[in-house]
């Protein structure tokens, strides 16, 4: 055989595991299906802007040895992500924190905003006690009863029904089993110690992962797998999982995403990276303007032109690409099936949020990797 490895893939658990092999002496060779690598954290260039086009895509992480790793392939910027919701037109700041609760009922103090919150729960709390109902049975109750109806209805029904194509009253409550509610005034949307996007873009992390490897772009594994297969003594497969199985006990199911990409004739579009539209109204659920992610201040102006990305959220079907696996019961069933005859191939290794049918954060399936037995 000709490689060590077959990697077929070329996303980030694909270049990781590739990188990560070839530093041990392994011979690689990577496929993917797409006409570029990346996967979805692929970046194209228009007017000099780096445009995510699979969606944003923001590093963050705690794990000092996932941030030092990456870092040492590329240089990272200093964004963090701060997005704004737009209700109706009035804006809120996000994660829920002291500037979203003045924006919301005016109040100036950490005590204030307690006794509003809790004010707010009361209503729910009390059904539920009427009813003898001891825990939320949806999603609806469950963010009644963390934040109450003023939040809810404003910052999480509309954009959550957006994202899942039903009515919030029919998802499941651990979905959202808590909201992060900050009494100080801190945009930061996340706690992670570490957060910025590659200077230049993900492309050149990628690139740097895949350096020195044999890579084809525009290949259909399956459509010979056997030729494929002979080549290497081993696999790493980051693939659909039902698909690499002849969906032999059905298909798994996702939500997908789509995206409409504007280029507007000035330099700054909506003063943010990430804005969120919460109305049920708005058929999309929010707006990237990718130039925000690596132009900070007025360095935004130095660009006269900036592209933005409408998202739509919607039901996947077979040809779209997937993106979010659908965690319920039914699903979390028909995976184990699958997972049980992956567990049978011990040439192959299934990994990545496609594979193992569960979503990943980028630093999630790096640290993954890094400690993968290769």
């Amino acid at each position: 055989m000709k490689y060590d490895y077959l990697i077929i893939g070329a996303g980030l658990a694909g270049a990781t595991f590739t990188f990560m092999a070839r530093r041990k002496g392994k011979k690689c060779l990577v496929i993917d299906k797409r006409p570029h690598t990346g996967g979805n954290i692929y970046c194209s260039s228009v007017e000099n802007i780096n445009v995510h086009k699979y969606g944003a895509h923001i590093f963050h992480t705690s794990d000092k040895e996932v941030w030092d790793f990456v870092n040492s392939l590329v240089e990272f910027n200093r964004y963090t992500n701060s997005p704004v919701a737009n209700y109706n037109g009035r804006l809120y700041n996000l994660p829920f924190n002291m500037n979203t609760f003045y924006q919301m009922w005016g109040v100036k103090t950490p005590e204030e905003a307690s006794a509003m919150i809790e004010s707010q729960k009361q209503d729910i709390l009390h059904k539920m006690r009427k009813d003898n109902i001891n825990e939320p049975r949806n999603l609806e109750e469950q963010a009644l009863a963390l934040v109450g109806k003023d939040i809810y209805e404003t910052l999480i029904k509309g954009y959550t029904e957006k994202q899942w194509g039903r009515e919030c009253k029919d998802l499941p409550a651990f979905i959202i089993k808590r909201l992060p509610i900050r009494l100080v005034f801190d945009n930061n949307y996340f706690n992670d110690k570490y957060q910025g996007i590659p200077i230049g873009g993900y492309n050149k992390l990628i690139d740097k992962l895949l350096e020195g490897v044999e890579v084809k772009t525009g290949v259909d594994y399956f459509s010979d797998r056997g030729w494929w297969d002979s080549l290497a003594g081993k696999k790493v497969f980051t693939g659909k999982i039902d698909e690499y199985f002849g969906y032999r006990f059905g298909h798994l199911e996702y939500r997908t995403v789509r995206f409409e990409e504007e280029l507007h004739e000035c330099s700054n579009y909506q003063g943010n990276a990430v804005v969120n539209y919460t109305s049920r109204d708005v058929p999309y659920t929010r707006v990237i303007e990718h130039k925000h992610f690596e132009y900070f201040g007025n360095d935004v102006e130095k660009i006269p032109v900036t592209v933005i990305s409408k998202e739509y959220s919607t039901e996947w079907r077979q040809g779209m690409e997937p993106y979010y696996p659908i965690n319920d019961e039914k699903n979390g069933r028909l995976y184990s099936q699958y997972r049980e005859l992956a567990d049978m191939e011990p040439d192959t290794v299934f990994i990545g949020r496609l594979a193992e049918y569960r979503y990943y954060d980028m630093h999630h399936i790096i640290g993954k990797v890094l400690k993968a037995d290769i």
